[in-house]
């Protein structure tokens, strides 16, 4: 039994990073805090427990009730196109505009608001209904073709995502040397809204 634990929680690890290790808004942002160290902690708990929480109801069966209800999912869509779309174009407009002081200082930090930080955060990955196609309704059926062990499968998938979002925050730190110059923060914010608008426009055209 142990073993059959085991085999089905590294499936649901293995399926986590599969569907989270992929340039998407929320690694985009995460990439961009952990780089500035700025309110990593936060932004990492909050898109891992997000995680969590969301896998949780999928293998719960909610996602039964979500593919019952597909407005919902179009309501997301709608609202969480147009955020990523502003926050893209706020990005292009730090590439054509730089913010002074916006590289970081010489003690590796940076200014903003980490309140600022959380609520960006938590509407980026709520307001994104990739979030709960991937986590509610693909996680939850494969977690529920593997009966009594389904919650086996769903913890390892919950260990994916904050196994992932850790080391992508902490570790983007290892580019605060490159990013100490202005115009690696251009570049940075460039590939930021490239991806913030592109998936935006696909959510608004999908929905």
């Amino acid at each position: 039994m142990n073993n059959g634990i085991t085999t089905a929680a590294l499936a649901g690890f293995g399926t986590g990073l599969s569907l989270i290790v992929a340039i998407g808004a929320q690694n985009a942002f995460i990439l961009r805090q952990g780089a500035r160290r700025h309110a990593v902690l936060p932004v990492v708990a909050i898109c891992a427990v997000s995680d969590a929480v969301l896998i949780v109801l999928g293998v719960a069966g909610v996602g039964a009730f979500v593919t019952a209800w597909p407005a919902a999912l179009t309501a997301v869509a709608v609202a969480g196109g147009g955020f990523l779309i502003c926050y893209g174009v706020l990005a292009a407009r730090r590439v054509l505009r730089p913010t002074p002081g916006a590289a970081l200082t010489t003690g590796g930090a940076a200014t903003g608001s980490a309140r600022a930080a959380v609520l960006t955060c938590l509407a980026m990955t709520w307001l994104n209904p990739h979030v709960y196609l991937d986590t509610v309704l693909l996680v939850g059926s494969l977690a529920a073709d593997r009966g009594d062990l389904r919650w086996a499968f769903g913890i390892g998938a919950a260990l994916a995502s904050l196994a992932w979002f850790a080391a992508l925050g902490y570790g983007a730190r290892l580019l605060s040397g490159m990013l100490a110059r202005p115009s690696a923060w251009r570049v940075l914010d460039g590939l930021v809204a490239a991806t913030m608008v592109t998936m935006g426009g696909m959510l608004l055209v999908r929905a």
